[in-house]
């Protein structure tokens, strides 16, 4: 508004300062000539008109100046006001993990004693295994000698487990007492099988009835002879008053006929020892 004010000012003057030329030169036709006007004031205001459009055009440069100064200032308060929207966030979750850590750390306490009591527990633990490794064994080699060969060979694998760093010390720990549950069952199954009986020069192929850990009978394969374990004397005895009872012992071993009643050596109960 004010440059189109200063614009429209400018034209008026210039209006009036050619105003007497126009009207000497239409006189001039009518008129005899006279002499020139004076031009000093027209030259004057011609000078104002000048250092006017001058002045105009440094308040248009001035104004543009201002103009970009104040788009740089809302620029710069809005980077600002972020900035401190930022900063209030980052002190929040500054705020909120400095809470979890130290939650963590409290936490972190318990923890450490247990992790020494389990420490403790492991150097106790691996000297209980090794011992129930030699029971195991001892109990193999002393027991009713069924399937020896499997359940050596058990033993054998799990002693050969306990030095391996690869193995983890819970797991050697789950093997030993997984061994020991096979054991276990042995006592409450009747189970059928075909093995050698004797030594390397005379061992022949029989069949084995084991019923539990109560009695192991055997029969030779053209059921020709029929025997059974002696737990007092550990050794074999022939006996083919057994031979019937052998025959439905491995009927029922075999699932081709119900439970039943058998005919089977027991061994005499013995006084426990005070």
């Amino acid at each position: 508004m004010i440059n189109r004010a200063i614009q429209s000012g400018l034209a008026l003057c210039w209006a009036l300062a050619l105003t007497p030329t126009w009207a000497g030169a239409q006189g001039t036709a009518n008129a005899p000539a006279r002499p020139a006007p004076a031009t000093g004031p027209v030259q004057k205001l011609g000078s104002a008109a000048r250092e006017q459009l001058a002045t105009d055009e440094e308040s248009r440069a001035s104004q543009q100046r201002i103009d970009a100064i104040d788009d740089e200032t809302l620029k710069l308060l809005s980077e600002y006001r972020r900035a401190l929207a930022d900063a209030e966030s980052y002190a929040t979750y500054a705020s909120q993990l400095e809470s979890q850590v130290q939650a963590q750390n409290e936490e972190m306490a318990p923890l450490d004693q247990q992790f020494l009591e389990v420490e403790k527990t492991s150097r106790e633990v691996l000297p209980l295994m090794h011992r129930m490794l030699d029971m195991l064994r001892q109990f193999v080699d002393l027991d009713v000698p069924f399937l020896l060969v499997e359940r050596r060979n058990r033993v054998a694998m799990l002693e050969a487990m306990m030095p391996r760093a690869d193995v983890t010390l819970s797991e050697k720990y789950r093997r030993i007492v997984e061994a020991f549950q096979v054991e276990l069952d042995y006592g409450r199954t009747l189970d059928a099988y075909e093995a050698k009986l004797g030594d390397e020069a005379d061992a022949r192929t029989v069949q084995f009835l084991r019923v539990g850990r109560v009695a192991l009978l055997y029969q030779t394969l053209d059921g020709s002879e029929t025997g059974y374990w002696d737990a007092t004397n550990k050794s074999w005895v022939v006996d083919d008053h057994y031979r019937h009872g052998f025959k439905e012992g491995i009927a029922v071993a075999k699932k081709l006929r119900a439970p039943e009643m058998l005919r089977v050596p027991v061994p005499a109960p013995k006084r426990a020892k005070s």
